[in-house]
């Protein structure tokens, strides 16, 4: 079956057109300008809301299997076509078991079977002594590896050390696959002291931690010519290294995420353990320097690191920054939070197209079919209101649990529709249809 989508508003990869959009078995068969649109193929004409690519999002923590109850396949992959995501790639942690052989990753696919909602694709882990499952795991088709430098919050996860790193990068770097690090350096403080004053949890994780991580992950980049991808940059600090790496032509690249680019410390209450990730949301100013990083192309792409968890796990009722769950849910809402602070400062929606789909297509080794709207693609589509504002109620979100640091606040924009390969999943404030998500292996390998 064959229809067109009609939009005053089509963010193609050379700018922004009135046109119709061909959809045909599940991919984009033609772009029409508004003229030649034929008459013999049935046409919905979403007037002058925005049609982009479905949003792909490289960094999710799903939690299934082993920790459903924090977040699972259906609830996730629910939110995510909610917030017009039409393909996600999941971390091998907060699951149990955490993705770090052949055995645990088939129990992962087993357990999605069924669920998804979105097409979804997965990391390998790499922790101390999994090395030897490590080539398995790459082989059997994961997206790419990742790997913390300070420990993850969960003991089955912990963080590598640079002997580690050195024994597997030369395994990942013969595949040409990237290696996701989280940069911090240090030691977290005693678990046994509280921290309510935010400012506190925020100099107890400094910019240095940062930076040092990443200049190690530099030279281990030059040395090994593998692929390296620093998840969620937090510190505008560590950007003049970043970009001097990348004029080097080293396989470097990066990514931040919403709470770093909308939220500021000196806005965060004390107790508000709603607020806690790691590494911290910042200040006033570093946040206009992340902006700027992506203007300047040092920060390539945004995503999520949708870090859901039992509401418990927050501390909320205590406001401990010290023991609570370090993780902020906005699988939903990543676009409208994006666009409500890209907006304000000049940037337009073919940067939004670029940082939330098209490059995060092309990290993932998904850049020939997903993240534009080009012909051969797969017809994975979106349809938002850019003007339109309404307020965040947690209530209302597709996440398992409700509880958000972005409730009550007003953002800008909203998705109307989403469609999966050329099938519809959401419109009205409701997901359609039965899970028709698809596992994404890489190079369309099964096993």
């Amino acid at each position: 079956m064959a229809f067109i989508l009609r939009s005053r508003r089509v963010v193609t990869p050379e700018g922004i057109r009135d046109a119709g959009v061909l959809v045909r078995k599940g991919r984009i068969a033609d772009i029409h300008s508004p003229d030649k649109i034929p008459s013999n193929i049935d046409v919905e004409d979403v007037g002058n809301y925005v049609l982009m690519p479905g949003i792909v999002d490289t960094h999710v923590h799903i939690n299934e299997p082993g920790r459903t109850e924090w977040e699972g396949f259906e609830t996730a992959t629910k939110a995510a076509a909610a917030g017009g995501i039409t393909s996600l790639v999941d971390m091998p942690l907060n699951s149990s078991p955490v993705t770090t052989t052949l055995q645990a990753f088939k129990q992962k696919l087993a357990a999605a079977d069924g669920k998804l909602h979105v097409d979804c694709a997965f990391y390998a882990g790499l922790i101390p002594g999994s090395f030897e499952n490590l080539e398995p795991l790459l082989d059997a088709g994961v997206l790419g590896v990742k790997a913390f430098l300070i420990h993850s919050g969960i003991d089955e996860f912990p963080n590598v050390s640079e002997d580690d790193l050195r024994a597997a990068m030369p395994a990942i770097a013969r595949r040409q696959m990237p290696l996701l690090v989280h940069c911090e350096l240090g030691s977290p403080a005693p678990g046994s002291a509280k921290i309510s004053r935010y400012r506190d949890y925020l100099s107890s994780r400094p910019p240095e931690w940062e930076s040092d991580a990443i200049r190690l992950m530099i030279g281990l980049c030059r040395e090994y010519a593998c692929k390296v991808h620093i998840v969620h940059v937090s510190s505008a600090d560590s950007l003049p290294q970043l970009e001097q790496a990348r004029g080097a032509g080293l396989h470097l690249s990066t990514e931040t995420c919403p709470h770093y680019l909308y939220f500021a410390a000196e806005e965060i209450p004390d107790g508000d353990t709603r607020f806690k990730c790691a590494p911290p949301i910042r200040g006033r100013d570093n946040r206009e320097r992340v902006w700027n990083g992506l203007r300047q192309g040092a920060i390539d792409f945004i995503v999520s690191d949708h870090s859901p968890s039992n509401p418990a796990l927050k501390c909320l009722e205590t406001g401990d920054f010290q023991k609570a769950w370090g993780g902020i849910s906005s699988l939903q809402l990543g676009l409208p939070i994006v666009w409500t602070e890209a907006s304000k400062r000049g940037f337009s929606l073919r940067n939004i197209a670029a940082w939330m789909c098209e490059r995060p297509a092309q990290f993932a080794g998904l850049g020939k079919k997903k993240g534009k709207i080009a012909v051969g693609y797969d017809a994975d589509l979106i349809v938002w209101n850019p003007e339109e504002k309404f307020t965040v109620r947690g209530s209302e979100l597709f996440h398992r649990h409700k509880m958000t640091p972005y409730e009550g606040k007003k953002l800008l924009g909203v998705v109307r529709k989403t469609f999966l390969r050329g099938r519809k999943i959401y419109e009205k404030n409701s997901v359609v249809g039965e899970p028709m998500g698809s596992v994404i292996l890489r190079n369309g390998r099964d096993i």
